[in-house]
């Protein structure tokens, strides 16, 4: 039959449904039979076909049909998979009810009364399989079309290469098929990459799209932070009644790090060739994250213990979630996956940067935000894997990545989600000393970005860019300084050398964050000036002059803290920072003598009505931008994005962990009021008043909240200033003679002298270094949850599943 034919038959069906009033029966093939039987409709015809109008209508005015309709459509996709789909026609039919279903299920979902419907149980259809006379045990039509589902994905010569040489399979054979030996692809557990295959990669991409939008119930539910709430979907498919769990969820993941999307190195090759496979790469991505959405801070998080089998899965106790795909990706413990895993993420990501002589000659891929959940539910589920990505410099071809997205989304309001999941990945990686470690290496690599030129290391380059976001990122970003902040304070006390523009970058944030009416407009807008000064403190207090005759010799990776007690000499290293705070000494002085009287705090709140954004680039020499580059852009007027439930305070965020002599850290109890050595305290405190603050600066918006005396008293003599007005107090007096004995004004020189003093005996003793460690907990996890929806909302707009339908679990904008 005729595309046209077709379409115009399938139409009519669709006519008939909607205008019968009568029940239709379930035994009326001829009547069922017009939606799959002769038709060949393509998705995208099936959502023409089918308005959005017309589904809620047949859901209002003759719900029995609608059931009908989806009991058939799931009673096909059965059949198929317990015959095995040999015919051409059946192929045809399964495709044809996947896409219906695809159409028609958020149409269920969005309406509360129907939402049991496919947790129902349907006569007849017995979960031990032994039809009618089984009712007791019948299976809820969900549990049916997920597992109808699994079968099919695992298909010979419909997903997957038969391996029969005869093409007489029963359909025994289907039931006793092992799906391991069909993984789709070469990577963790399994060495064999099959054939590509284009028309089984399309079939893999319907099933898929179907199964996400079965998983999609998730987005018409409120978000409730406390529910613990789990997906009932995700919940029986990743269980162990679906005995394709470990294949289907090895399918998925090495679909996603085994794709090269730049194709055998040829330029231009993606406009010579149709890739089929970014769409299946995406949809697998899509449902992995779904997946893998699992609340670690409410489950037993699997720990593994150090024993190895022969398998790519870890079998050490204990059992783990129930999850079997979280389950899973807790126990990958090879190296050699590790490395295809990391490998494969980390191409991706950097994709988008790829520049090469020839503009478009490859192809841009435009999952990246997909990737990112992806690699966080990998570091947050299994720490294995966390510690393999920082034991080599290959944590860095995350890390650069990481920071072009941030910076070329900082003016962009639609990209909100993407800027918090790239500070949540940082701030997860530099909890570990390792990570502050690898900073060290130089960058060189030069991906075009909007931000001054430098030359220097890693760590620079994440200052630079986190300098940009602060101070022309949008106004809504501003949650997310605390994180910044608390990124560069646990790397601080590993950074070996900071650049002339990085150490300006820093002095000139501490200059816009301690001006009196930035820290007198909002209950804890004096935290981030705590974290730059205990930033500060590391740097000069750790930098160590490591000659190896004063040292023991350690390899790069040993995780050790920097010794204590020992006299601290000026290296390279942290020069030029000390030069920029000798520059902008006055800054430090203004902070000791903060005024604390009432007509100074209400002056200083005066001058911020007068003022206009609270940090410009005023004061911080921009220098040009990288060539090639282009600025930051705003998202275009009327580009749609999904709103966010709100972060967790850093508190929330957070465990604060102190470093001990041998470089194990020790959990600092919250409730200890843990100060450093030198007295001052630690950036969050005075720590019991952070809840209030966070709720009297609420209140600070609509004009509730107003500083006061005792208020400024109480954190001010508490600012860890001592190391760096010693520093002064030394330093100024030695550089200012020089200057007047030698008539110098060249900085060099100055640099030069500072290089080789000392300040032997004459600083502090160092604090102990504290690393506020990312502890997972349920707010992150249902902000992770909206994320991710709302990602696969957007971007699933050919068709566009749930477009137009009532979503609840956020809103949609316009920009």
């Amino acid at each position: 039959m005729g595309s046209a034919d077709s379409k115009l038959n399938f139409r009519k069906a669709v006519i008939q449904l909607t205008t019968k009033t009568q029940p239709v029966e379930a035994t009326d093939d001829a009547f069922w039979d017009q939606f799959w039987a002769d038709t060949a409709t393509s998705v995208q015809d099936v959502f023409a076909l089918v308005p959005a109008a017309e589904i809620r209508a047949v859901r209002e005015e003759s719900p029995s049909n609608l059931a009908t309709l989806c009991y058939k459509a799931v009673e096909k996709l059965v059949q198929g998979a317990e015959s095995g789909c040999h015919s051409e026609k059946e192929k045809q039919i399964v495709l044809n009810c996947s896409r219906l279903l695809t159409r028609v299920l958020p149409y269920i979902f969005e309406d509360p009364d129907w939402r049991g419907f496919f947790w129902s149980t349907v006569p007849g259809a017995g979960r031990g399989g032994q039809g009618e006379d089984d009712d007791e045990n019948a299976r809820p039509l969900a549990e049916s079309l997920l597992l109808a589902i699994a079968d099919l994905l695992f298909c010979p010569d419909f997903t997957v290469q038969s391996h029969r040489r005869s093409t007489v399979d029963s359909a025994e054979d289907v039931h006793s098929l092992d799906s391991c030996e069909y993984i789709w692809e070469a990577g963790v557990g399994f060495a064999h990459s099959p054939q590509p295959n284009y028309i089984h990669d399309v079939n893999r991409m319907e099933l898929l799209k179907l199964l996400l939008t079965c998983f999609s119930e998730a987005m018409y539910l409120p978000p409730a932070p406390d529910s613990g709430s789990t997906n009932p979907w995700v919940q029986f498919f990743c269980s162990t009644e679906n005995r394709h769990a470990l294949p289907l969820f090895t399918s998925l993941l090495n679909t996603v790090c085994a794709y090269d999307p730049v194709g055998y190195g040829i330029p231009y090759n993606h406009l010579l060739f149709s890739d089929y496979r970014e769409p299946l790469v995406e949809e697998a991505a899509q449902v992995l994250i779904v997946t893998l959405d699992h609340d670690s801070a409410t489950s037993a998080s699997p720990t593994v213990d150090g024993t190895t089998t022969g398998t790519a899965m870890d079998d050490a106790d204990p059992p783990g979630p129930e999850n079997l795909f979280v389950n899973y990706l807790s126990r990958i413990h090879r190296e050699e996956d590790f490395q295809f895993i990391l490998k494969g993420i980390a191409r991706l990501l950097s994709n988008p940067l790829l520049q090469t002589y020839l503009p478009n000659s490859t192809k841009k891929i435009q999952f990246h935000q997909e990737l990112l959940v992806l690699f966080w539910k990998l570091c947050d589920f299994n720490k294995k894997f966390l510690f393999f990505v920082l034991k080599s410099s290959d944590v860095l071809d995350i890390l650069v990545p990481t920071l072009y997205f941030l910076n070329d989304a900082r003016a962009d309001q639609s990209r909100v989600g993407l800027m918090h999941i790239g500070v949540f990945i940082l701030l997860l990686l530099s909890g570990e000393r390792n990570f502050g470690v690898r900073l060290n290496k130089p960058y060189s690599v030069r991906v075009p970005m909007d931000i001054p030129v430098f030359t220097g290391t890693h760590a620079d380059l994440l200052i630079v860019v986190f300098h940009k976001i602060i101070t022309s990122g949008h106004q809504r970003l501003q949650p997310l300084f605390d994180c910044l902040l608390t990124i560069v304070v646990n790397v601080s006390p590993y950074l070996k050398s900071l650049s002339m523009v990085a150490a300006n970058k820093l002095l000139h944030l501490l200059e816009a964050f301690s001006t009196t009416w930035f820290l007198f407009s909002a209950a804890q807008n004096h935290h981030l000036v705590f974290f730059l000064l205990e930033a500060f403190n590391n740097i000069i207090q750790y930098q160590f002059d490591d000659s190896p005759s004063q040292k023991p010799a350690r390899l790069e990776g040993e995780a050790r803290g920097p010794p204590r007690g020992e006299a601290c000499s000026l290296s390279t290293g942290n020069s030029n920072l000390v030069y920029a705070i000798i520059r902008k000494r006055s800054v430090f002085h203004q902070l000791a003598n903060l005024p604390t009287d009432p007509p100074a705090i209400h002056k200083a709140l005066q001058r911020r009505r007068r003022t206009a954004e609270p940090l410009s680039r005023t004061g911080s020499q921009e220098g040009a931008s990288m060539e090639g580059s282009h600025p930051a852009a705003p998202a275009e007027p009327g580009t749609l994005k999904t709103s966010l439930v709100a972060t967790p305070g850093i508190d929330k965020l957070t465990e604060k962990s102190q470093v001990s002599e041998d470089g194990t850290l020790r959990s600092l109890e919250p409730t200890s009021q843990q100060s450093s050595a030198d007295g001052s305290p630690t950036a969050e405190e005075p720590g019991q008043a952070w809840r209030e603050q966070r709720r009297l600066s609420s209140a600070s918006a609509s004009g509730q909240w107003s500083p006061t005396s005792e208020w400024v008293l109480s954190w001010k003599s508490k600012l860890p200033l001592q190391t760096i007005m010693r520093l002064l107090q030394v330093l100024v007096p030695q550089v200012e003679k020089i200057c007047i004995d030698k008539g110098l004004t060249d900085e060099s020189e100055i640099l030069r002298f500072l290089q080789h003093g000392t300040l032997v005996g004459l600083l502090p003793v160092p604090h102990p270094i504290l690393i506020r460690k990312y502890q997972a907990n349920s707010g992150t996890a249902m902000w992770f949850r909206t994320y991710m929806w709302g990602v696969i909302y957007l971007r699933n707009v050919d068709p566009p599943v749930w477009y137009d339908t009532d979503v609840k679990l956020f809103e949609i904008q316009r920009v």
